[in-house]
């Protein structure tokens, strides 16, 4: 079994990779278990590719141990793909989910078209490999005028999925989210690499 940490801090994230990658011998660990404290990673990137590398880089150089970095978020296309790489900073800097979800709201009062999708990039840096993989996966659906469900996090419950269900993405249980989401399948994009590492 070998560790894996996810350069992250949300606990919502960390509970979704370890879900996702239970079948694996590997222990899934989060950041503050495996970086010095006061450690932390200025997202400086302008993609998600850039600040999934960014963070993998820097936490495995911390930690000395494999790293998933995650960077993912929502693209709103009457926003022009925003609130993209400043999703978890929408409202302001220190913005929690649900001020985040009012300001998305009051963005789109006025908008027709509620086509969104959420993306994900997982970088994946090794302390013994130059090479970094680096893998994305998204899911499509469109923005609700009011929230619904109590599942998940971020912007979940505006998340409305395709389909005659008709449901957002935090009514799903957290089983159905880890199969449909865009972070279970970049983690499915992700999975043969991480099997060779595995293995080799």
């Amino acid at each position: 079994m070998i560790t894996l940490v996810l350069a992250t801090t949300n606990q919502g994230k960390l509970a979704e990779l370890r879900a996702l990658l239970g079948d694996l011998a590997v222990q899934v660990i989060g950041m503050l278990e495996a970086v010095p404290a006061g450690f932390s990673v200025e997202e400086t990137g302008v993609t998600f590719e850039e600040n999934a590398l960014l963070k993998a880089r820097a936490v495995c150089l911390a930690s000395g141990l494999t790293t998933i970095a995650d960077d993912s978020g929502l693209e709103v296309k009457a926003l022009g793909g925003r609130p993209g790489v400043r999703s978890r900073r929408f409202a302001h800097e220190h913005a929690t989910d649900e001020e985040n979800n009012a300001a998305l709201l009051r963005e789109l009062q006025e908008a027709s078209d509620r086509t969104a999708r959420f993306r994900c990039v997982l970088a994946l840096v090794t302390p013994f490999e130059a090479e970094v993989i680096t893998v994305e996966g998204a899911c499509e659906g469109s923005i609700l005028r009011a929230p619904r469900g109590s599942g998940g996090f971020g912007y979940d419950p505006l998340f409305l999925l395709p389909g005659p269900q008709g449901r957002a993405m935090a009514e799903l249980t957290r089983a159905e989210k880890n199969a449909v989401s865009h972070r279970a399948r970049a983690v499915l994009a992700l999975r043969p690499p991480l099997m060779r590492l595995l293995t080799g």
